[in-house]
């Protein structure tokens, strides 16, 4: 195995079990490791630190194993087995309500550079490091192993993930099985499409179920205006708690069919009903609400992708979600709600919340803050790797 050499002092992270490995903390690499390849990790003084994928790039290698230089045999089973184990003590793996989780969230199942989405009886795999996809295989055979008959498919779909895609060339692809896209999913009882061969992601934003649960304990007898809404996530909830009213607004043009088509499904399983009043427009959400008049929504979803996914973007980032924040609080009825969020990883709770105050003291309207949201515990963050904690937001209450 090839050997890595840190710099004096370069261990402490690892010590501290931080699972990353930047490339300035190098001294020296004793053979010639390719893309994705296992080495083995050493300090300064010689003392072995662990194993993990090698890929060139800032973040040279991702520990998989700490104070070892071999995986088990059953390495792969191990670990699903444990992520699985936790997802059941969340109540996530047998509910009768929600048939929909991450099994595997990178970091914070110490399985870095990994995820994979359980939808009924599909799991979606993503690879975002070289060394994952290698073994992406090796994955696959163990997730049949742990679900055994219950898994019709694993698809790979790691083509927009993968780092080296010059090298690899990745296609996704069904590694067992096949299904049918869009396919169907409860969660918190709601009936969703998931379309995870052609969808953003892995096909669905699992991320946010309980943020919007807690928003559908606010949006009974309320006009609610939902702006990037993709497939109607928060718009399915809010129709379900009786709002007076419902837009949904997303630029892209398949995002909102596959949203009409859910609203349509919760209609017909009585979930909705079918006096509910819901219109989408598909059209670009900024100038939507931009255009909009004050007052004709009590609850505003600002849900945007991700403004900056390096640091280099961070300035422009935080002025674009200043300027969305201070038309929707701008536009907010008297006594009305807003929940806003950030998936930018770049992006820090605190510069977030920073952000949304300069936001309400440009509109010189008195805002409370209600609550502080973050993403779904299926999504841990490991307490030695901060940086996994990527969805941050705030609800509001605009006077």
């Amino acid at each position: 195995m090839v050997k890595i050499f840190l710099k004096r002092s370069r261990e402490e992270s690892l010590e501290r079990f931080h699972p990353w490995i930047f490339s300035g903390a190098i001294q020296r690499i004793e053979g010639s490791p390719a893309e994705g390849e296992l080495v083995a990790v050493y300090s300064f003084d010689g003392e072995l630190l662990g194993t993990g994928h090698y890929q060139s790039g800032s973040i040279a290698v991702r520990i998989l194993e700490f104070g070892t230089d071999k995986l088990s045999d059953r390495f792969w089973i191990e670990k699903l087995l444990a992520s699985y184990n936790f997802r059941r003590k969340l109540g996530l793996t047998e509910s009768s309500t929600t048939n929909a989780y991450r099994l595997v969230h990178g970091e914070g199942d110490m399985l870095p550079g990994l995820v994979i989405d359980i939808y009924d009886d599909t799991a979606v795999l993503q690879a975002h490091s070289a060394g994952i996809y290698l073994v992406r295989n090796q994955i696959s055979d163990a997730l049949l192993e742990l679900y055994g008959g219950k898994l019709r498919a694993v698809y790979d779909k790691s083509s927009g993930t993968v780092p080296s895609r010059e090298i690899f060339n990745p296609v996704d692809a069904y590694l067992f099985g096949e299904k049918a896209t869009p396919a169907t999913i409860l969660e918190n009882g709601k009936i969703f499409n998931v379309d995870w061969c052609h969808g953003q992601k892995t096909g669905f934003f699992l991320d946010q179920r309980d943020n919007r649960a807690l928003m559908e304990h606010y949006a009974k007898s309320r006009n609610v205006l939902n702006l990037f809404c993709y497939t109607g996530g928060f718009s399915i909830y809010a129709l379900a708690a009786e709002s007076t009213s419902v837009t949904s607004v997303d630029s892209s043009r398949s995002a909102v069919e596959l949203l009409e088509k859910n609203v349509e499904l919760n209609r017909q399983s009585g979930i909705i009903s079918k006096e509910a009043l819901h219109k989408s427009f598909c059209t670009d959400a900024v100038e939507y609400i931009k255009s909009e008049g004050k007052g004709i929504y009590d609850l505003i979803v600002v849900d945007p992708p991700a403004f900056a996914k390096h640091k280099s973007a961070l300035s422009n980032a935080l002025r674009a979600y200043q300027r969305l924040n201070a038309a929707a609080i701008e536009k907010v009825a008297h006594g009305g709600i807003i929940f806003t969020f950030s998936c930018s990883q770049v992006v820090d709770k605190i510069s977030f919340a920073q952000t949304i105050f300069s936001a309400a003291a440009q509109t010189g309207r008195a805002v409370r803050i209600l609550h502080r949201l973050a993403q779904a515990p299926d999504h841990p963050v490991n307490i030695y790797h901060p940086e996994g904690e990527y969805l941050k937001g705030l609800v509001l209450f605009v006077e």
